[in-house]
């Protein structure tokens, strides 16, 4: 199936970067969210994130143009019927992605591929909700997308080779490399990471160092490139936690429990980069 149109579900972070690399890479690009403010704050990132390629030498003026032309934005779950694939990147909420399933699955066309961007929760409980699970997938990308090479695509217990095989594809004319993951919580990268985060706001909590000193103990010695809870503002400490809920969830594993600094962080709204304040003030 060659899939010429992309439709992605929620004009945040994760969703205006996704249709940024889908409209680079050529496709026409369909982007929804609930109203018109969420799509003209997502449509500001996506324009200065092209306008700062431009401005380093990454991309000419003219693709730029291109991308941007190539992208349509709609609060009409309607202008999704002539996506040959649609990606959701809402929130980690089952019920809120299940929710969007339903009104995509009514208004696709029977041969469309949907895909959720998930970081955590499972692709074959979402893909058991919808008429034919075989054409859902996961494809997790990473913050920030336009930049960042992997995605994870992950089948479900139901998901049909030949959408694994397409989206596989797809992915690799995204400019992308892909790695295909078994469903399991957090697949790989969030598997191993966000408890290594959690883990870090507890180091934090007990005050064994400062944020900064624990940052520059990683990225200084273990070379990470940013630090765990400079990472953490950047990914957003609302889905940090909302990943560690997943793992206590479904492994019933103690070692799982979201760090109680975290959780009051969350409860208090400093979420990270996108509030302006999380572990650290973005002023």
């Amino acid at each position: 199936m060659k899939i010429e149109t992309l439709g992605v579900v929620g004009a945040g972070t994760m969703g205006n970067g996704i249709a940024q690399s889908a409209a680079v890479s050529g496709h026409n690009v369909v982007l929804v969210d609930i109203n018109d403010a969420a799509l003209a704050k997502g449509m500001a990132t996506l324009t200065a994130s092209l306008d700062r390629l431009v401005a380093k030498g990454k991309l000419a003026a003219a693709a730029r143009e291109g991308a941007l032309a190539r992208i349509e934005t709609s609060t009409d779950y309607a202008r999704l019927a002539a996506a040959d694939l649609i990606i959701e990147a809402a929130a980690e909420d089952f019920g809120l992605k299940t929710r969007i399933f339903k009104q995509v699955e009514s208004v696709v066309r029977p041969e469309a591929i949907l895909a959720s961007n998930t970081s955590s929760i499972s692709i074959t409980a979402l893909g058991a909700t919808l008429a034919d699970p075989s054409r859902f997938i996961g494809m997790h990308f990473f913050n920030p997308v336009p930049l960042m090479p992997l995605v994870e695509i992950i089948r479900g217990l139901r998901t049909g080779a030949t959408t694994a095989e397409t989206v596989r594809e797809l992915t690799v004319q995204l400019g992308k490399s892909p790695i295909s993951v078994k469903n399991s919580p957090g697949f790989v990268v969030n598997r191993i990471l966000v408890p290594m985060i959690n883990e870090a706001f507890y180091v934090l909590a007990e005050n064994v160092a400062t944020a900064e000193e624990i940052d520059a103990g990683l990225h200084l010695g273990a070379n990470h490139p940013l630090g765990p809870l400079a990472l953490a503002d950047l990914i957003g400490l609302d889905v940090c936690l909302s990943v560690m809920d997943v793992f206590l969830n479904d492994f019933g594993d103690s070692k799982y429990r979201a760090c109680p600094l975290l959780r009051e962080l969350v409860a208090a709204g400093h979420l990270g980069r996108k509030t302006g304040q999380g572990v650290y003030r973005y002023d």
